[in-house]
C-alpha cells in the first residue's frame, strides 16, 4: 500500500540529513553524510562548501531514503538548515558559493561597520562576521567578480527549496541572521543595506514559513520519481522548526542541543537587551520571536572528541563508562560561546592532576566535556533570564545532544529545574518539517507526547561545581590572552 509522506532535507553544520516522513510524524527513512568543507587561505579564517556538490549529495541521499521507505509518493518538499549559511546565485541562475555559519570570511572588515548600536537595534543581534552580510563584504573584498555577478543570495534551506522549485525565497526565521533585516518590522531594511554598503537587488522576497512556495520542476519530479504535483513548502531556521516540534508555549525556555546549542525562550514581542548580549529573531510562528543565548559549537566539540576516545563505540558505551567518572579527575573547557564576552575562547583543553592518575581514562575526559557543555548552557541561560525573567520549573529540551542520560541530568541538577523531553526530541528539526508541511497542505497536526520529565537533584552541590568550572575557563582565557 502506497503511503503519502513528506521529503525533509536538513543542513547541519557538520551533516546533511534527507527523511521521508508521513503526516503522521514517523520517520519511514532518514540518510546523512557529512557536508563537504574547504578552507580559503585568502581569509584569516573562511570555510566554504560547493553548492553543486551539496546538491548531487541532497538528491542521493533523497534517492536513498526514498528507496529504503517504498513504496511512497512524496506530497511535500521542504528545507531546515544551519542559520547564519548562505549560498550565492549568479545572474545566470548558477550556485556558485557556499558559506556556512562557521565561515568568517568577513572579521577583517567589522571594525568598519560605523553604527553597531543601530544595527543592534534593528536586528536583534550585535554584529559579527557570524552573520551574511559580513560574508557578502568579505566576499566583495576579495572576489569582486563573483560578487557583481551575484543576482541573490539565500540561506541553504531557501535555496535548497529553490533548487527543487526554481524559486528565489527568504524565510523570516532565516532573514533574522543576515543583519539586513528589521527584525520588529518584518521586512528587509535599506537602512542596513545602506550601512553595510550593498546592493538592495540581491535580497530575494520574504516567505512565510508553511506557505506553499510552489511545485517541484518537472523534470527533477521524473528524475527523481517523485510525484509530480508535489508542493515545495516554506520551511525555515533549524532551531525554529526544533522548538516547532516539542510544542512550547510562550515563556517557555527551550535547549536546542544540536552541531551548535541555542538557548531560547518563546515570546511574543521585540526584547532588546542593553548590553546587547542576546539575540532577538522571528520564530516561524507568526507573530512570535525568539530571544536567544548561544553556547556555540558544543554539539561540534562533543562528535569531533567521540571520534578521538570512542571511535567505535555507541553512545550506550560512553553512558555506562561515564557512570565511573567524577569531577575531580578532570575539568575541559572547550571554546563555547558565553553571551557577555566579547569574543570566543580559542583556545580550549583539559585540566587533570600531574602526575597522570591511574582513574584517569577515556570516560573522564568525555565526562569533562558533557559538564562543560551543560555549564556553558546555563551560564548562557542566566544572561538570557536577566533580559527576560523565566519563572517557570522546567525547561524543555531537544536534539541529538540529548540523547545523553548524564547530559540532561547535568542541565537538571544546575538550573534546579525539570528538563522536559518529548518523543520527538531525536530529531526535532526534521519533525518541525512535517508540522509545516501538514500546515501548507491544510491538514491537521500531530501532538508530541511528553516521553520523560528528569528532576533536579543536590542543585547546591552543583552550584559549587559550575563556580570551580568558571574558574578553570577563566584559566583558559589568560592563556589565550
Amino acid at each position: 500500500m502506497i503511503k503519502k509522506a513528506y521529503l525533509i532535507i536538513d543542513i547541519g553544520t557538520g551533516n546533511a540529513r534527507v527523511a521521508v516522513a508521513s503526516p503522521a510524524g514517523e520517520l519511514l527513512s532518514i540518510k546523512r553524510e557529512n557536508v563537504q568543507y574547504e578552507s580559503d587561505n585568502r581569509y584569516e579564517e573562511s570555510i566554504y562548501f560547493d553548492p553543486n556538490t551539496l546538491w548531487d549529495e541532497i538528491r542521493h541521499l533523497a534517492a536513498q531514503a526514498i528507496e529504503e521507505a517504498a513504496p511512497v509518493q512524496i506530497e511535500a518538499i521542504t528545507a531546515t538548515s544551519q542559520r547564519e549559511g548562505i549560498v550565492i546565485i549568479d545572474k545566470a541562475g548558477n550556485s556558485v558559493l557556499g558559506m556556512p555559519n562557521i565561515d568568517h570570511r568577513g572579521r577583517a572588515w567589522e571594525r568598519e561597520l560605523t553604527d553597531k548600536d543601530q544595527v543592534y537595534q534593528l536586528t536583534g543581534r550585535f554584529p559579527t562576521s557570524l552573520f551574511s552580510a559580513f560574508k557578502l563584504i568579505g566576499l566583495r573584498k576579495v572576489y569582486p567578480d563573483i560578487f557583481n555577478d551575484m543576482a541573490c543570495f539565500m540561506s541553504i534551506s531557501d535555496w535548497v527549496q529553490y533548487k527543487f522549485s526554481g524559486i528565489c525565497g527568504y524565510e523570516h526565521s532565516q532573514a533574522s541572521e543576515t543583519l539586513l533585516y528589521d527584525v520588529a518590522r518584518k521586512n528587509w531594511s535599506d537602512t542596513l543595506f545602506t550601512q553595510f554598503n550593498l546592493p538592495t537587488s540581491i535580497r530575494p522576497s520574504l516567505k512565510e514559513a508553511g506557505s506553499i512556495l510552489g511545485d517541484i520542476l518537472p523534470d527533477l519530479a521524473k528524475d527523481m520519481k517523485i510525484h509530480a504535483r508535489a508542493k515545495v513548502v516554506v520551511g525555515g531556521g533549524d532551531t525554529q522548526l526544533a522548538i516547532k516540534s516539542i510544542a512550547p508555549t510562550a515563556n517557555d525556555v527551550v535547549i536546542v542541543s544540536g552541531t551548535t546549542t541555542p538557548i531560547i525562550q518563546i515570546v511574543d514581542e521585540y526584547v532588546l537587551d542593553l548590553d546587547q548580549r542576546t539575540w532577538t529573531s522571528r520564530h516561524i510562528e507568526a507573530d512570535r520571536f525568539i530571544l536567544e543565548a548561544n553556547a556555540g559549537v558544543t554539539g561540534l566539540n562533543y562528535q569531533r572528541l567521540k571520534e578521538i576516545f570512542y571511535p567505535n563505540e555507541g553512545y550506550d558505551v560512553i553512558e555506562n563508562e561515564l557512570e565511573n567518572a567524577t569531577y575531580s579527575q578532570c575539568v575541559a573547557s572547550l571554546g563555547s560561546l558565553i553571551a557577555d564576552e566579547d569574543k570566543p575562547l580559542t583556545k580550549g583543553g583539559f585540566i587533570f592532576n600531574a602526575p597522570v592518575s591511574h582513574q584517569l581514562t577515556r570516560g573522564s575526559f568525555v565526562f569533562a566535556i558533557l559538564w562543560d557543555i551543560a555549564c556553558s548552557i546555563y551560564e548562557n541561560y542566566k544572561f538570557l533570564s536577566d533580559v527576560s525573567p523565566h519563572h517557570e520549573s522546567y525547561i524543555w529540551a531537544c536534539g541529538g545532544g540529548m540523547e545523553s542520560r548524564k547530559l540532561r541530568q547535568f542541565i537538571a541538577n544546575l538550573f534546579g529545574k525539570s528538563i522536559k523531553i518529548r518523543d520527538t526530541f531525536r530529531q526535532a528539526s526534521v519533525l518541525g518539517g512535517v508540522l509545516v508541511c501538514n500546515e501548507a497542505l491544510g491538514l491537521e497536526n500531530f501532538e508530541p507526547e511528553l516521553l520523560e520529565e528528569i528532576k533536579p537533584q543536590n542543585h547546591e552541590q552543583f552550584e559549587q561545581l559550575y563556580l570551580e568550572w568558571k574558574n578553570a575557563r577563566r584559566t583558559f582565557k589568560q592563556v589565550t590572552s
